[in-house]
């Protein structure tokens, strides 16, 4: 079944087109990756899947229901969630503080019963909480909850990045370059989270430089270019693709995409 597409996008930044007639359908449950140069315009793709952007042309659609230009926050009671490429933490505040933002969107009690301190109130806090560490645990953040935030390394921010946005409950998550600033290290613990993520059922939808982490994880694999799709294929198919390789991989990318062992 189709969870996310987009029809004939386009948006136009200066007289620019940075997207220009993208069309694409994501699976659910499928890791599906957004790959391409530098200025290629995969973050504005995101941008217009999560309404941070209205397209000029084209339809975007979630769970087969047109959701072209609504607000990030009804896409995200929709369903959508996402990261983002520099890191959006609230640093002052602890880890399981910031992830516990991202479950609000699921909370039922309003203003009145919060300050009238009613019991249904402390209730939807001890589940809001309950749900914090489990994203946290989720993320192999357990043991980091009661600290704050900017006393967190860089790899463990990305990650409660993440966390945040999967206590929300999506259907879909956007991550957008998750491993950017990770060694190798936090890269391969980001590719067997991706995996866990979407064996527990929801869509991922990956914006990444990095080839190998792309490859081992991804069932389809988008590829644009100057804001216009290039490719469309399995991880075998868009490495060998003599265009990608031309426009994108070249000799060093391509290499490390032969070298992901999936």
């Amino acid at each position: 079944m189709i969870i996310l597409e987009a029809e004939g996008l386009a948006i136009t930044f200066g007289g620019i087109r940075a997207i220009d007639q993208v069309s694409l359908a994501v699976d659910g449950g499928q890791v599906f990756s957004i790959i391409g140069p530098n200025g290629a315009g995969k973050t504005t793709l995101l941008n217009l899947f999560s309404g941070l952007y209205r397209p000029l042309d084209g339809r975007v659609r979630l769970a087969g229901e047109d959701v072209t230009g609504q607000a990030p926050d009804r896409l995200a009671r929709r369903g959508l969630s996402r990261t983002f490429q520099n890191l959006q933490i609230f640093f002052r505040m602890t880890a399981l503080e910031n992830v516990m933002v991202g479950h609000h969107r699921l909370e039922r009690t309003g203003i009145l019963a919060d300050l009238l301190h009613l019991p249904a109130v402390r209730r939807q806090n001890a589940k809001t909480r309950q749900a914090a560490h489990a994203a946290l645990a989720r993320l192999g953040l357990a043991a980091q909850a009661d600290r704050v935030a900017s006393a967190l390394p860089y790899g463990a921010l990305k990650r409660l990045e993440i966390a945040r946005a999967l206590a929300s409950e999506p259907q879909v998550l956007l991550l957008d370059e998750p491993a950017a600033g990770c060694n190798p290290v936090e890269t391969k613990e980001l590719e067997g989270i991706i995996r866990a993520i979407a064996r527990d059922g929801v869509t991922v939808v990956l914006v990444e430089h990095d080839m190998r982490l792309v490859m081992n994880v991804s069932d389809r694999i988008h590829v644009l270019a100057n804001g216009r799709t290039l490719a469309e294929g399995g991880a075998a198919e868009v490495r060998t693709n003599p265009d990608v390789v031309a426009a994108y991989l070249g000799i060093h990318g391509t290499q490390e995409a032969t070298r992901a062992v999936g």
